[in-house]
């Protein structure tokens, strides 16, 4: 069995992916636009371009995501954080950082704790919450 994260985000799931592959190195292995799907003609016009269905591999993991199914509303991003760790500390500076970028709240500072050489929180700018943790 493999688990794997699916984020659903507001209209910009393909911005969102498009600055996770650059920031975490990631490869888009497939874009689906509701447009593009065989119910096109059931899906409003302005939301023909907007994703259906996106997966990205990262470091051997499968992230997924869509935009909010059109004509429901939006409920955001709620009761989790997306965790990356690594083992290394500029490593885990660089990612903070590049996920930091036009963010909506910075809830912890990179820095170092009792369990970690670093540790921090933030919510970026697409509303995904983060962790980045180097032990």
């Amino acid at each position: 069995m493999e688990l794997n994260t699916y984020l659903t985000f507001n209209n910009n799931c393909e911005a969102a992916f498009r600055f996770y592959e650059q920031r975490l190195g990631g490869k888009i292995e497939a874009f689906h636009r509701f447009g593009d799907s065989p119910m096109a003609d059931q899906c409003p016009p302005e939301a023909a371009q907007l994703i259906m269905h996106v997966s990205m591999f990262i470091n051997g993991r499968t992230l997924m995501g869509s935009d909010n199914m059109p004509g429901h509303p939006y409920e955001g991003m709620k009761g989790f954080s997306l965790s990356l760790n690594t083992k290394d500390v500029a490593e885990a500076e660089r990612l903070f950082a590049a996920l930091s970028e036009q963010a909506i709240k910075i809830i912890m500072p990179l820095e170092k704790t009792f369990w970690a050489q670093r540790f921090g929180m933030l919510v970026d700018q697409f509303g995904t919450p983060w962790m980045v943790n180097c032990e």
